[in-house]
């Protein structure tokens, strides 16, 4: 081969190697630009990504926040309820019996003396029938009128019934203002039982018989031997309440339910055949050497544990529009738990009547 084709085949050579290599150049740079863009979008893909991400852990965190603002709201509007409701009842009730106890003091200062006066006036007709055995006409004629003697012999009873009348009202003013220790701000060292019992006075006429209840309904206590309880003792009356009147509302529904039955389409009244002997149970003793324990029990037809599960929840009741707010349990339960440390919980089952149960420290001190 001539040296001059070698040099020329050399030349192309080179020359086909160089345009290859600008063209693996050129294709690395593609490649190149191709990777960095596909990172680029990758980058932006993932920042997009971290963006929802934390958009969406935002979000869910202003959810938890309106959650917790809307449960503080309410609780908001519980608690000013609740304390509106309370100060005007302690206010009325308080007014009420400071308005009654004036008048029935007087009157009960005074029956003791209108009996002796009375006495003294008989004991003066006696004498004058002993020295002048025989009276004018006009005299004989009014003595038979008054019926003289039935007179004497009914006067005593008279005298005795209008003092048990007047206990009867001083015990009721007594209870009231038991009851009315709705504005006392501190801590008092108070009876239980007198709180409970002022409750009860305070009910009475709902446990007489009744169309709901005709036979009325019993209050069965079993009171244990309970020290001193430390606490805020008109807020502790209104939870006594509170129990209560929906152990009444539960005793009367239970009645309606068990006594009326539909026959034909016809309401029938099934008393005969369903008896009930509706009754609430209130025990109280001590559980350990600084908590007290009281169960208000009644035995109507029970709560299944739907019911059961929403008790303490505010604005929830199952009585119908106008009969309940739905907020006596939701206060009673703050009053327990949060204003004095305890508990309180309801056992029940449907046809086995409901308890509820109370637990509160003796000292409320310890607590603080």
């Amino acid at each position: 081969m001539e040296p001059t084709d070698y040099e020329s085949r050399l030349k192309l050579l080179e020359k086909t190697v160089r345009i290859l290599q600008k063209k693996l150049d050129r294709s690395e740079a593609d490649r190149q630009q191709l990777e960095n863009a596909s990172e680029l979008r990758e980058s932006v893909l993932k920042s997009v990504i971290r963006g929802l991400e934390e958009s969406q852990i935002a979000l869910e965190k202003r959810g938890h926040e309106l959650e917790t603002a809307l449960a503080n709201l309410q609780a908001l509007q519980m608690k000013l309820v609740e304390s509106e409701k309370m100060s005007a009842l302690g206010v009325m009730v308080a007014g009420i019996a400071h308005e009654i106890n004036n008048p029935v003091s007087f009157i009960y200062g005074n029956l003791n003396y209108a009996h002796e006066y009375f006495q003294d006036l008989l004991r003066l007709v006696e004498l004058y029938q002993h020295y002048y055995p025989e009276p004018v006409a006009a005299i004989k004629q009014e003595i038979k009128k008054i019926e003289l003697e039935f007179l004497k012999e009914d006067s005593a009873k008279l005298f005795q019934s209008m003092s048990i009348g007047a206990e009867r009202i001083a015990e009721i003013v007594k209870s009231l203002r038991t009851f009315s220790r709705l504005d006392e701000a501190e801590f008092k060292i108070v009876n239980i039982h007198e709180g409970i019992e002022s409750a009860l006075v305070i009910l009475n006429n709902r446990l007489q018989p009744s169309q709901n209840h005709p036979q009325g309904i019993q209050v069965v206590r079993k009171y244990g031997k309970l020290p001193l309880i430390e606490c805020y003792a008109g807020h502790i009356n209104q939870v006594f309440m509170n129990i209560i009147i929906n152990a009444i509302d539960a005793l009367e529904e239970s009645f309606i339910n068990t006594n009326l039955s539909v026959v034909n389409g016809k309401m029938i009244n099934n008393n005969q055949l369903n008896p009930k002997n509706p009754q609430i149970h209130i025990n109280t003793d001590i559980i350990s050497h600084d908590w007290v324990e009281i169960r208000i029990a009644d035995n109507g037809l029970g709560i299944n544990d739907k019911v059961k599960a929403k008790l303490f929840d505010p604005f929830f009741t199952t009585k119908d529009v106008g009969k309940g707010t739905g907020l006596g349990l939701s206060i009673s339960y703050r009053i327990i738990s949060e204003l004095h440390g305890g508990k309180i919980h309801c056992n029940s089952a449907p046809e086995a009547g409901a308890e509820f149960v109370i637990q509160i420290p003796i000292r409320q001190s310890k607590l603080l």
